[in-house]
C-alpha cells in the first residue's frame, strides 16, 4: 500500500489510527496531557496502553483518567514492550514523556521490540547514549522521531520556507531567546519538576541549556538551515541558588559563517514562556514570537513591513498551509502544533509499516539525529562555560 503526505494531515492514510502507548504522563506529570492532547487531536492515534507511573497507585489512577483498559495498564515500561509486542494488537509506538535521564533504557527497549519511539527532549543525557541510538535507529529501520513542537506552528513553517526560497537573501544574523520566570525564586516543593532538573546526577552538565536551549537551538536550525559551527558560552545564576545554570548567554557562528545570539534564561520576573527568534538577511528580515503564535513579522529591505497572519492565503506558502485547521479568526495555539506533530508522525509510521521511506514524504520529522544534535550542543556549551568562555566547535556529526 502506497500513499503520499495529504493536504490534510489529520486523515490516516491506513484507514485507521495506529495504536499508541505511553510511559510516564499520568497524574503529577507536566509534559504528559500535552502529548496525549496533541495525539487526540491529531485523529492519528488511539491510546491504548500505558506504564503511566512508576508509583503503581498513580498508574492505575492515570490509566482509568485516559479509559485505558486495566489489562493494558502497566507497572514497567519493560513488561508493557514484552506484553505488546505478544499481542495482535499491540501497540505501533510508543511515546516517552519522562525526565531525560530515563530516555536511552526505555527507548532502547522499545526499539529492541520492534516499535517505533516518540521521544521527549532532550534526547538523552550523554553524547555516548545519543550515538548510541542513532546506531540503534539505523540499524533498526524504525522510526525516533523527537518531540520540538514549536516548529509545528505554521508560521514557523512560513519562516523556514521564506527562508529556503530566499525571500530575505542570505542569511547575516540570528537571535535567539528561550525567556521564562519560574527558577527566579526558591524551589516549590509541591513542583517535582524543579528538583530534578537541577540535579547534576540526574540532568548532568547543564539545566536551562538542556531544558529550554534545546528548543531555541532547534527552532534556529530549522527556520534557517544553517548549523552551528562553532560557540562560546557562559553560565549563570540569576534566580535563587541552585546547583546548575538557570541563565545561559551563548555566542553563535553559523555554518555560513553568519554570527548569532542565543539566551536563555529561567529567572527574568514577568517572563513566561518567551521563545522568540528573529532572522536578518541581506533583503530582509523574518520575526516569530511564541507567545503571539500566529504572526510573522516580515520585513522587506527598503519596503513596507508586512505582518502575516495564519490562515489560507494572502501570503501563506501551500507547505505551510498544510498544518492549517481553522480559518482567520479563529485562534490555533501550541495544542494544535502538538496535533500537527502528532499527524507528521504517524504519517511517518504509517509510511514504515507500508513499506515506504518516511524520509521520502517531505515530512518535517525531527529524527534522532536531530535528537542527538540537540545533545551535542548541550555539551558544546558546558564545554564552553567550563572551559572559561571558550570558543568550541559544534561537530558535525554525533
Amino acid at each position: 500500500m502506497g500513499f503520499s503526505a495529504t493536504a490534510n494531515l489529520r486523515h490516516p492514510p491506513l484507514g485507521r489510527r495506529l495504536r499508541l502507548g505511553f510511559v510516564g504522563g499520568g497524574r503529577g506529570g507536566l509534559v504528559g496531557e500535552w502529548h496525549a492532547s496533541g495525539a487526540r487531536l491529531s485523529n492519528h492515534w488511539d491510546i491504548v496502553a500505558g506504564a503511566l507511573s512508576s508509583d503503581p497507585a498513580n498508574a492505575a489512577a492515570s490509566a482509568r483518567d485516559w479509559c485505558i483498559a486495566e489489562d493494558r495498564s502497566y507497572g514497567t515500561y519493560g513488561a508493557m514492550a514484552a506484553a505488546e509486542t505478544a499481542r495482535a494488537d499491540g501497540i505501533e509506538a510508543v511515546t516517552i514523556c519522562t525526565p531525560n535521564w530515563t530516555h536511552f533504557d526505555m527507548a532502547e527497549t522499545f526499539l529492541k521490540a520492534g516499535i517505533d519511539v516518540i521521544l521527549d527532549k532532550p534526547m538523552v543525557n550523554t553524547l555516548e547514549d545519543a550515538r548510541a541510538l542513532v546506531k540503534l535507529q539505523r540499524e533498526t529501520g524504525l522510526v525516533l522521531a523527537m518531540t520540538y513542537p514549536y516548529t509545528y506552528h505554521p508560521m514557523v513553517r512560513q519562516a523556514k520556507l521564506m527562508v529556503a526560497a530566499g525571500m530575505i537573501g542570505k542569511v547575516r544574523q540570528v537571535h535567539v531567546e528561550y525567556v521564562q520566570d519560574w527558577a527566579t525564586g526558591p524551589a516549590d516543593p509541591a513542583f517535582k519538576g524543579a528538583a530534578w532538573r537541577r540535579d547534576t546526577a540526574k540532568v548532568g552538565r547543564a539545566s536551562a541549556t538542556g531544558d529550554i536551549g534545546t528548543h531555541a537551538y532547534h527552532i534556529l536550525k530549522y527556520v534557517t538551515g544553517e548549523d552551528v559551527a562553532r560557540l562560546r558560552a557562559d553560565f549563570h545564576v540569576c534566580g535563587a541558588e541552585k546547583a546548575l545554570e538557570d541563565t545561559a548567554f551563548v555566542n553563535l557562528a553559523l555554518a555560513n559563517g553568519a554570527p548569532g545570539l542565543l539566551w536563555v534564561t529561567q529567572a527574568a520576573p514577568g517572563n513566561f514562556c518567551g521563545l522568540r527568534l528573529r532572522v536578518f538577511g541581506e533583503t530582509g528580515a523574518l520575526e516569530w514570537d511564541q507567545e503571539t503564535p500566529e504572526e510573522l513579522r516580515f520585513a522587506p529591505l527598503d519596503a513596507p513591513v508586512q505582518i502575516l497572519t495564519r490562515g489560507a492565503g494572502a501570503g501563506m506558502l501551500p507547505e505551510a498551509e498544510k498544518l492549517i485547521v481553522l480559518p482567520r479568526g479563529h485562534g490555533e495555539a501550541l495544542s494544535d502544533a502538538w496535533a500537527n506533530l502528532y499527524a507528521e508522525i504517524g504519517l511517518a509510521v504509517a509510511a514504515r509499516r507500508t513499506g515506504q521511506r518516511p524520509n521520502d514524504m517531505g515530512l518535517h520529522l525531527t529524527d534522532v539525529a536531530e535528537g542527538a544534535r540537540g545533545v551535542a550542543f548541550v555539551h558544546a556549551c558546558a564545554d564552553s562555560h567550563e572551559a572559561g568562555g571558550t570558543w568550541v566547535d559544534l561537530d558535525a556529526e554525533v
